[in-house]
């Protein structure tokens, strides 16, 4: 049997002589049969011979560069059919040697990727050749920044077989500020004699770029408002607080003074308020000087009635008012100073810790002491230096109109509007006098 070998997207011929051997014209159909038939063909296709004679025809292979034609060594017959006596049909044969080719086609998807520390690229790699072949991937990089690692390195794929890899790129530090830095590498697929060869080989596909652009962990607008931060720390430590602690101190030891002068200047208002009648009642008689010692005694009174009720029994005292009001509608919640008691009002606060809308108005017995639009705030303080005399039985009162109820921490509006107040200050007893 003949063999013929040819390469793929080549051409290769052989003859066939055809010898009429009968006592007839015949006339000869020659056609390919087997594997081989699709790109292989008979010229003359034909032939007539007189008896005793023969002619010689050529085979022509011409087998296309495509994995659908694989190597190795396929039969071939050529049928040779008489016109004359069918019958006597011959088929002679041959083996045809397809020889193997090797192409790979890669690509890497994508071809950018970001990140802070490392990412993940795909590559795909597919056998364009006729015969199995094993595949390696690798990668590489100008510098030393990245490490470059497939999964899996090798495999094994048959003609027209795809495969995928995952490579992973991971930069060898972190960038903590300033600008994104860009890393060139690139992907090469091969088979594992191909590994360390340098330029291009046949049937090796290009070397596919890639690129990671690594990001820095802290963005650089970061960085400022971190130096900005230290900037006023620092100038609150070296200039600030030790104005405030002086400030502090000044006005403490002012607030020391004045509270120990005041009983020094009650007891001589009381004594004029002795010697004063005694002067007057030698010039104008007992009832002026009866009046001069009421006198005296009601400027003590109004000069240190706080001071001194509070050294009577004057303590610090701190109030709740709790007010929950529904949507649209309007509650008042109240603190009554107990009877006997006057309170020295110093302080207050109010929460509006859902920021809920609507109005609240604060009043100490018939005075209003202020409004407020519940949505221009959360947290209100307020204090007094000199504190706010409210007499017995009078009341601080808080009064609420909800107009929308606000949103706590918890994410989910509230169903209704809740305010509190806290009011802080000196509850003193009320002398027989001022009664």
């Amino acid at each position: 049997m003949p063999t013929v070998t040819v390469s793929p997207g080549a051409e290769a011929t052989t003859t066939l002589t055809v010898r009429n051997d009968g006592d007839i014209v015949e006339a000869y159909t020659l056609d390919v049969v087997g594997d081989c038939a699709a790109w292989t063909t008979v010229e003359p296709a034909r032939v007539s011979l007189y008896p005793g004679t023969s002619e010689t025809v050529t085979v022509r292979f011409a087998p296309p560069r495509s994995h659908e034609v694989p190597a190795g060594e396929k039969p071939l017959g050529i049928r040779v059919l008489p016109a004359e006596h069918p019958e006597s049909v011959a088929v002679p044969e041959l083996t045809v040697v397809v020889e193997p080719f090797h192409e790979l086609r890669a690509r890497m998807e994508p071809g950018r990727r970001r990140g802070w520390l490392g990412a993940r690229f795909r590559t795909v790699v597919q056998n364009r050749g006729n015969a199995p072949t094993e595949v390696s991937l690798g990668a590489r990089q100008p510098g030393e920044e990245l490490r470059l690692a497939f999964t899996p390195e090798r495999r094994k794929l048959e003609p027209g077989e795809s495969a995928e890899a995952a490579l992973r790129v991971r930069a060898r530090k972190l960038i903590w500020f300033g600008a994104p830095a860009a890393w060139p590498f690139e992907v090469v697929a091969g088979e594992p004699e191909d590994a360390g060869a340098e330029g291009p080989r046949e049937g090796r596909p290009e070397p596919l770029p890639g690129e990671f652009a690594q990001l820095p962990l802290f963005p650089k607008w970061l960085l400022i408002l971190l130096a900005a931060v230290i900037a006023l720390l620092l100038a609150w430590f070296a200039l600030v607080r030790p104005a405030v602690r002086s400030t502090a101190k000044e006005a403490g030891a002012k607030a020391a003074q004045e509270e120990n002068r005041e009983p020094r200047q009650g007891g001589s208002a009381s004594g004029g308020g002795q010697q004063e009648p005694q002067g007057k009642g030698q010039g104008s008689g007992g009832a002026d000087g009866s009046g001069g010692a009421t006198g005296g005694s009601g400027s003590t009174g109004g000069a240190g009635g706080s001071g001194g009720s509070g050294g009577g029994g004057g303590q610090q005292s701190s109030e709740t008012i709790d007010v929950q009001t529904g949507a649209g509608g309007r509650k008042t919640g109240t603190y009554v100073v107990p009877e006997g008691r006057t309170f020295g009002v110093t302080d207050i606060v109010v929460a509006n810790f859902q920021g809920d809308e609507g109005l609240l108005t604060i009043s100490f017995g018939q005075r209003k002491i202020t409004t407020i639009a519940l949505e221009t705030f959360r947290n209100q303080d307020y204090h007094w230096v000199t504190p706010i005399q409210i007499p017995e039985k009078a009341a601080v009162t808080v009064s609420v109109t909800c107009a929308k109820p606000g949103t706590p921490a918890t994410g989910k509006q509230a169903s209704g509007c809740h305010q509190v107040l806290n009011v802080s200050g000196v509850l003193s007893d009320v002398s027989r006098e001022e009664r």
